[in-house]
């Protein structure tokens, strides 16, 4: 078991332009959390750099994977490794920089206030008063707005910002999921994830943050999996999945 209340789980792959100053601010900020990076066998040395890296930041790990299984998978041996090691609080946030670390301690600093107990799920929000994003092209811009107002349509979600990864989950707001029920491997996982906490009545707040578009690296999304998550979303929301 360890000693920090918080996991910071971060899904990688080609992540090696960014990982390192992220892990370093994460570390600054919360210094008492811990950091779990999963590494689905990046080819530009991002899992090598962790084993490495674990000299100069104790409180970081790595679980290497032999290929690129989806984000979604990914995530999910994250929150496994969560309840193995007994951990209160699991944080999930993008490799690339995008999620301000200095927004995951806010949000942390928030689920420890009294009054936040009965909170199951902080969600970095895009889309209520006070966040909003930066460096996005129009298209990119209309296809979230599109997908996260189809999710609450579809799912009777009460969140606005369905489709972002920067969260923290309590841990008993994770024991109400059956993990390998989860059908999406990919970014449909997200709203899933909402979709099935929000029918346990898990309680939800949205935190807002500003989403930075990505300045090094290879963006993973593309139009083939937009369209999945739509595709995917669908499914939840006639029926198709339980």
């Amino acid at each position: 078991m360890s000693n920090s209340s918080l996991l910071v789980v971060v899904a990688t792959y080609n992540e090696i332009d960014n990982l390192p100053r992220l892990v370093l601010q994460i570390t600054d900020l919360l210094p008492d959390a811990d950091v779990l990076v999963i590494d689905d066998a990046s080819p530009d040395g991002t899992g090598n750099w962790c084993e490495q890296a674990t000299a100069q930041y104790p409180r970081l790990s790595v679980l290497h994977r032999d290929s690129k299984l989806g984000l979604g998978t990914a995530v999910v041996a994250g929150f496994e490794y969560a309840k193995e090691k007994n951990y209160d609080l699991v944080a999930t946030m993008d490799a690339d920089l995008s999620h301000d670390p200095k927004s995951l301690a806010e949000m942390f600093e928030l689920s420890m206030q009294s009054d936040c107990a009965a909170i199951g799920v902080f969600v970095g929000s895009r889309y209520v008063a006070g966040g909003g994003t930066e460096g996005w092209p129009f298209l990119r811009r209309l296809a979230s707005r599109m997908v996260n107002k189809f999710a609450r349509t579809m799912l009777k979600l009460k969140t606005y910002d369905n489709s972002g990864a920067f969260r923290i989950y309590r841990s008993t707001a994770l024991d109400k999921l059956d993990l390998k029920n989860l059908k999406s491997t990919d970014f449909a996982y997200l709203e899933e994830i909402l979709w099935r906490l929000a029918k346990q009545d898990v309680a939800m707040m949205e935190y807002p943050i500003l989403f930075r578009n990505r300045e090094l690296g290879r963006s993973k999304t593309n139009p083939i999996l937009g369209l999945r998550v739509f595709w995917q979303i669908l499914m939840m929301g006639i029926g198709i999945w339980k």
